[in-house]
């Protein structure tokens, strides 16, 4: 226990860039704290810090330490929330990695009804269209809006998601011949920059083999609701993901194309780093937008 103790010790005054910060933020003495810092390098046989009046910077024996012991801890830590999570309501942080657009549309009341239900849980939700590092960049976990690719993390699929090319009535009456995907490279088409292959669109043939459709157009925007607005206003045609342009559609103020060709290998996922010992509130978390879907399909 004292061994947790001196490191726990260690990674608050590294977290919080100081013994000073670091003794206000946890209630400790700045001279307790020296004194655990001291301890685990004296057992260590290693100094992890370099510290004078003015400033402190971490040695490469420090960083390498620090690296993994905070998984490490993070671990028990997971571990005993584990253990009480039957018997106490969540409490502390969850960090979470959601695109913008996510936020933005009406399916972002999912975070909201979460909250709601959590009220001892605090959410620091990031909105964000890039794909960040949850390690690097500390989160418990992330929502994308995607097709699924290998790699290092552990994905849920909570809800499938697929988009619909579209545009209004009046535009479509001015391009009679839009007979194939092919022909959308001959028509102005209003481009979602957030989209990996920003001027081309993957479609599937019966015979499930694939090919692109290059576009272009008036408009480039990182924005699918400004592409929805635009595709209303008559500019062109438009790749609109379902859960923001459902009601247009279901209203008949856009006309949907291709729907036989469109893609249906994305869906909206929960993606958290692997970990032996996964945190109880990333577990109910991802289990409630998994059900917030399915109640709300």
């Amino acid at each position: 226990m004292d061994t947790l103790t001196r490191i726990r010790a260690f990674i608050d005054v590294v977290e919080a860039e100081g013994f000073s910060a670091a003794a206000r933020k946890t209630g400790r003495s700045k001279a307790l704290l020296s004194k655990y810092v001291r301890e685990l390098e004296d057992e260590l046989g290693a100094l992890l810090l370099n510290r004078t009046t003015r400033q402190f910077s971490m040695t490469e024996a420090g960083h390498t330490y620090y690296r993994t012991a905070s998984d490490i801890l993070k671990e028990i830590d997971n571990l005993a929330d584990l253990v009480r999570e039957s018997n106490q309501q969540l409490k502390g942080r969850l960090r979470i990695s959601v695109p913008r657009t996510f936020v933005d549309a009406d399916v972002g009341q999912s975070l909201i009804d979460f909250a709601k239900e959590n009220p001892d849980l605090a959410l620091e939700i990031a909105a964000d269209d890039r794909f960040v590092d949850l390690i690097e960049e500390g989160f418990d976990v992330a929502v994308r809006v995607t097709k699924l690719e290998d790699s290092g993390m552990i994905a849920r699929k909570i809800s499938d998601f697929r988009v619909h090319i579209c545009a209004t009535k009046e535009f479509l009456d001015r391009y009679p011949t839009l007979e194939h995907p092919n022909d959308l490279a001959n028509v102005p088409f209003i481009v979602d920059t957030n989209n990996r292959s920003q001027n081309s669109i993957r479609f599937f043939n019966p015979d499930s083999t694939t090919f692109n459709v290059a576009i272009s157009g008036p408009i480039e925007v990182n924005s699918p609701h400004a592409t929805l607005r635009a595709a209303l206003s008559g500019l062109g045609v438009a790749v609109v993901p379902d859960f923001i342009g459902r009601k247009a559609i279901a209203s008949g103020e856009l006309l949907t194309l291709f729907n036989d060709y469109i893609p249906t290998d994305r869906g909206i996922y929960a993606v958290y780093p692997h970990r032996r010992y996964l945190p109880a509130k990333v577990r109910i978390f991802v289990d409630y937008l998994h059900n917030w879907f399915r109640k709300h399909s």
